[in-house]
């Protein structure tokens, strides 16, 4: 096949999962599945007649798609949200994903004749949720829950992929080699979070530094922030630290700091992960091939029931045991549990391995991941309805705006001359950290009038026209001493 045959097919796999996803609302099937569908479609068993059987390819793409997903997700959450339900978060991400994978194993070794240990990587893979399919379902569903319940599941679906990366890794190792122990395992695990986070936070920083200190074209922006996301996972592997949960970290902190284009930013990478999505459900499903499915069906089924309603609501209660969440509220985050992509990407692990029952278990999971998507995202709103838990109250500016000012009634026009030694020379206004209560409206340059953005750097003998309180006029004149009343 040439190249630009290649450029085509993939072009118009992209393109009609576009198309479908406009109409995947009207339908009620989350846009997720019908990606899926149009990957097995095209694939060998399907009516493209496309063979693609290259796990190691498939991997790279799932991992290089997840990085820039997490990292979208970590830039809108919002940490005044999390805060409060951070210990809750880590007990679901971790504890919560440990019980339901020792439950899922017990059940599949039977339902299948799995080795334990099979049975255990099986669990492990398919007990976390997925952060793409759970952002993906609230959003497009339109499913708005109470906090700290949707801030929760957002949460866990961002930080439990580790666990399930690290348990899936170990377990593999422990079923190829024997040079490994659990104790070595669990101290390995510790480091890994550590170090992600770390790695994450720094990272952050200084993506947030690099945007506010660099005098970049407008469209370098993106550029910068896609570069960094990847270098922020790579050294996390690097070190030894969990990549996945570094960009998370990453993502949370730059969204949470002033930046410069936040705007354009962040919806930037809302495409970039609406790509990355599509990308990675049409790839795994033209690596499934349809016709191994059917014969799973049965088992598939009781597991993927024993999953929804048995594992993953009694991992969530118990996890859960000692905080304020009623019992409403753990049912709820129970079904929003959605297994997407990471279960089929983390089961290329045990494939690339070898290991004699790879093949069998990725249609499982695959099998495991499709019912969950379908049944659980196509219910959720109802199932909110019935828990008393939906939402429907309008979410105002979901959107946000590169700065939102908190002006008052008693806010006034000010005119503030920029002096030829001031400090403040030659720094963009974000640099200018000014209070809360203050807004910069227009800079006077000579005969120029310039209207600002956050990367307007500030020169000797401007005429900044600031709209402020009192009380914000104060601490600037504490800076500068030199404001004085327009007018």
């Amino acid at each position: 096949m040439s190249t630009e045959s290649i450029f085509v097919i993939a072009g118009s796999l992209v393109l009609i999962s576009i198309i479908v996803s406009t109409v995947s609302d009207r339908w009620g099937i989350p846009a997720l599945v019908l990606f899926m569908g149009i990957g097995m479609l095209a694939g060998s068993d399907g009516l493209g007649d496309i063979y693609f059987d290259n796990v190691k390819i498939a991997q790279v793409v799932g991992i290089v798609a997840l990085i820039y997903i997490l990292f979208s997700g970590g830039l809108e959450t919002h940490w005044n949200r999390i805060k409060p339900i951070i210990g809750p978060g880590l007990l679901l991400a971790n504890l919560g994903v440990m019980i339901s994978a020792s439950m899922v194993a017990a059940v599949a070794v039977w339902l299948f004749d799995l080795p334990p240990l099979v049975g255990l990587l099986l669990g492990a893979i398919i007990s976390s949720t997925d952060a793409a399919a759970v952002f993906n379902v609230l959003r497009t569903r339109g499913v708005r829950l109470p906090e700290p319940v949707e801030s929760l599941i957002e949460l866990e679906s961002g930080s439990n992929d580790p666990i399930a990366v690290f348990l899936t890794i170990g377990l593999t190792s422990f079923l190829t080699t024997s040079d490994h122990s659990v104790g070595a395992l669990a101290v390995e695990f510790v480091m890994e979070m550590v170090l992600g986070v770390i790695i994450g936070g720094l990272g952050g920083f200084l993506i947030t530094w690099l945007i506010n200190r660099l005098p970049l074209q407008d469209g370098l922006y993106p550029v910068l922030t896609l570069t960094m996301t990847i270098m922020v996972y790579g050294a996390a592997v690097l070190v030894h630290g969990n990549g996945f949960l570094a960009v998370y970290v990453a993502g949370l902190v730059v969204g949470n700091r002033p930046i410069i284009h936040r705007r354009s930013l962040i919806r930037f990478h809302e495409g970039i992960a609406w790509l990355m999505q599509i990308a990675m459900f049409l790839t795994l499903g033209l690596l499934v091939f349809p016709s191994q499915l059917p014969p799973l069906i049965g088992s598939g089924m009781l597991l993927v029931l024993f999953l929804m309603f048995v594992a993953r609501p009694l991992s969530v209660i118990i996890a859960l045991g000692f905080t304020r969440f009623n019992i409403r509220e753990r049912l709820m985050i129970a079904w929003a549990g959605l297994r997407g992509a990471v279960p089929i990407v983390l089961a290329t692990f045990p494939l690339i391995a070898g290991i004699p029952e790879a093949n069998k278990l990725f249609h499982i999971i695959f099998f495991v991941v499709l019912a969950s998507v379908t049944v659980q995202g196509m219910s959720i709103g109802w199932v909110a309805d019935k828990l008393k838990l939906h939402s429907h109250e309008i979410q105002i500016n979901s959107k946000p705006l590169d700065f939102i000012p908190e002006i008052s009634p008693e806010s006034t026009v000010y005119e503030v001359v920029v002096p030829d030694d001031a400090r403040l020379a030659g720094r963009n206004i974000m640099e200018l950290q000014l209070p809360r209560g203050a807004l910069v409206v227009l800079i006077r340059r000579g005969r120029e009038t310039i209207v600002p953005s956050g990367n307007t750097r500030v020169q000797a003998n401007d005429t900044i026209l600031m709209l402020a309180d009192q009380q914000a006029l104060e601490v600037i004149n504490q800076r500068l001493n030199i404001a004085k009343q327009a007018g």
